[in-house]
């Protein structure tokens, strides 16, 4: 009857783990290949602001980070649907066109430190034609615990967010 017992717990156990590595690979399909590195900076010299596509929509993403703590030199990439579109370093923005339909955002912290590079946050959207999408990435953290808070906000906050920062310029490294 023990071993029974014992079967059971490491069937289900085993189960349960093998389910949890799959919701997390499903999760994490809107992020791009892992070994994809950016270079980054803001650039305070211009200050760009495109027209949305009236056949795409326009996608911000602003990382807002609190100047007062080490977070100004996180470097986080930024991707849609898998594949990565740049990254932002420090607070700054960056913005690209997405297609109508079901959209995945992922934001993952670059970092040598293994611990930080496992850090993501996820969002999704429906992304309508010719309409102006806002999200906030900020890094929360604690005692050297972090985790990223990846949100939507509305147009005034992210006017706001977008007119009071640099925008970023990056490259994939070679």
């Amino acid at each position: 009857m023990r071993a029974v017992l014992v079967f059971v717990l490491f069937t289900a156990s085993t189960l349960a783990l093998s389910q949890d590595k799959a919701a997390i690979a499903a999760s994490q399909a809107a992020c791009g290949p892992i070994n994809v590195k950016f270079d980054a900076e803001p650039d305070e010299t211009h200050h760009p602001v495109p027209e949305p596509d009236p056949a795409k929509a326009l996608v911000f993403v602003i990382q807002d980070l609190d100047q007062e703590q080490c977070f100004n030199c996180a470097l986080t990439k930024v991707a849609l649907d898998g594949a990565w579109l740049g990254a932002n370093q420090g607070s700054s923005y960056l913005f690209f066109n997405a297609e109508p339909g079901e959209r995945h955002l992922c934001v993952n912290w670059q970092s040598r430190l293994k611990m930080r590079s496992r850090i993501f946050g996820l969002a999704n959207f429906n992304a309508e034609a010719g309409h102006v999408y806002y999200f906030r990435v900020r890094l929360l953290g604690a005692r050297g615990i972090f985790s990223f808070d990846l949100d939507p906000i509305n147009s005034d906050q992210g006017k706001f967010l977008v007119a009071s920062s640099p925008v970023s310029v990056s490259h994939v490294k070679q």
